[in-house]
């Protein structure tokens, strides 16, 4: 092989591996519902410079699947430091009381960028 392939794989394998470490994505660890205190439950994993990024919800509109189905709703998680630079790994829980779900009981899908999902039921209060 010659020394201009061998430097163009090394620029191709740098390149990738800066592009690997600029990009930002808040992941599910675990997502449940606790019926104990009506709340939605989700453990996210993030890289940032802290640990003291906040997450919220954005319901959407409940859609109804037909045929007897559950409605469905989607969510997304917002993060408040989604710019925030990756250079450490994090791991935070939150709960979210579920009086803003349009509908109950429900197929509740959430999403985070970049297109992470998870699927919970929410029943009937």
């Amino acid at each position: 092989m010659s020394g201009r392939w061998r430097c163009g794989g090394l620029w191709f394998v740098s390149g990738a591996w800066l592009l690997a470490s600029a990009v930002h994505a808040d992941i599910f660890s675990k997502v449940y519902y606790d019926a104990r205190t009506d709340q939605l439950v989700v453990v996210m994993r993030y890289r940032g410079t802290n640990p003291d990024h906040q997450f919220s919800l954005k319901w959407g509109e409940c859609v109804d699947p037909g045929q007897g189905g559950l409605p469905e709703v989607s969510v997304e998680v917002l993060d408040d430091q989604w710019s925030d630079q990756a250079q450490q790994d994090f791991k935070k829980t939150s709960r979210f009381g579920l009086a803003e779900l349009p509908c109950r009981p429900a197929k509740v899908t959430l999403r985070t960028a970049p297109r992470f999902l998870y699927t919970v039921t929410i029943p009937a209060r």
